[in-house]
């Protein structure tokens, strides 16, 4: 299965400088779960950010400028690319795209599911959520949280599913 993941706020921000706009205590639990003992394919800012791969998963960094050659960790140089990579190192994993922005509009397409966390509030941002047509997925609420900066859990699972 190939899904994408991502948190965003109300107003679509996704990012802010290079760095997620917000700090919510449980938020990226969903996240870990998901993609624990699968393959995340991210871009190179994406990576940067977080400056390591992640445990317990199979690392793809999206890059035309560099080069993260690790344990669990490779690159490639399109999302097609870091699929097909995937799907060969990894067979039988479900994949995970995990941001920035450019990914996310191209994986939008490519992607059985979305996994989204709307979280409850409006930031001042730079890097946004690209629009999808909600019409052609069926939307389920997982779960929602309550707290200061409430968030919700919700799946959109591709109508036409491949």
């Amino acid at each position: 299965m190939i899904a994408l993941i991502v948190a965003y706020a109300k107003n679509r921000v996704i990012g802010n400088k290079g760095q997620i706009p917000w700090r919510i205590k449980g938020e990226q639990r969903r996240f870990r779960e998901l993609t624990t003992g699968n393959v995340v394919i991210m871009g190179r800012k994406s990576y940067e950010e977080i400056g390591h791969p992640l445990p317990n998963r199979f690392t793809v960094v999206v890059s035309n400028t560099a080069r993260f050659e690790e344990e669990n960790c490779t690159t490639a140089t399109s999302l097609q690319e870091a699929i097909a990579l995937a799907e060969k190192l990894q067979p039988g994993k479900n994949i995970y795209i995990s941001g920035g922005a450019r990914l996310y509009k191209e994986g939008i397409a490519l992607s059985e599911k979305l996994y989204i966390t709307e979280v409850e509030t409006e930031v001042e941002g730079d890097t946004y959520f690209p629009e999808f047509n909600a019409d052609d997925y069926v939307k389920t609420v997982d779960e929602r949280v309550e707290g200061e900066i409430p968030f919700t859990y919700v799946t959109y699972t591709r109508k036409d599913a491949r």
